[in-house]
């Protein structure tokens, strides 16, 4: 216990000597103290400003080893640049917008619950419940699923549904995935 004890000054120790070497060039002033306690307690303190460069100094320019002028600081500017920390696969799978996508292809087929099938006519028809209730008639070749899937075949209790997935290296997968009519046991 003694030597959790030591351990934890010796740390306070150490964090308080690591804030007090600022010096007193950076030290605020009594009544800028005293300011941001005032504006701390009212809840609207400043936002600090890291200090910069005057936009009016041009960077020193040097020759590097192969002849090229290179400045001394650099500056990324990503107007016009794409993110280097999203993924570019998936900005190529999301070219499709939300809002042109049917309310079907808003859930995943996990989500989605067959409730009836209509198959005795030319036409194969299913009744689909997404999580909310809310119940739409399916055919042959409609969409559904986030992952571009449609209805492939209409059978007397089950619907397959066709999913194309994109995977790291940008290949498509097929996935068929059978939904089945929902059953109602007695008793419950």
């Amino acid at each position: 216990m003694k030597r959790l004890v030591l351990g934890m000054t010796a740390f306070a120790l150490l964090a308080f000597a690591a804030g007090c070497d600022q010096g007193p060039e950076n030290a605020p002033s009594v009544q800028e103290y005293e300011s941001r306690r005032a504006a701390a307690a009212a809840g609207n303190a400043p936002k600090r400003v890291a200090p910069t460069r005057s936009l009016t100094q041009e960077p020193a320019a040097e020759q590097g080893p192969d002849g090229v002028t290179q400045s001394a600081e650099y500056r990324y500017i990503a107007e016009g640049k794409r993110d280097p920390f999203r993924s570019f696969v998936l900005d190529q799978s999301n070219r499709v917008a939300e809002e042109e996508r049917g309310p079907l292809e808003q859930f995943d087929v996990s989500q989605l619950t067959v409730v009836a099938v209509v198959w005795g006519t030319g036409r194969a028809r299913a009744l689909v419940e997404d999580p909310s209730g809310r119940g739409y008639i399916i055919q042959e070749g409609t969409p559904i699923g986030k992952n571009d899937g449609y209805v492939v075949r209409i059978s007397d209790n089950s619907v397959l549904v066709e999913e194309t997935y994109v995977d790291f290296s940008g290949e498509k997968t097929n996935n068929e995935i059978e939904m089945r009519v929902r059953t109602m046991t007695q008793g419950g």
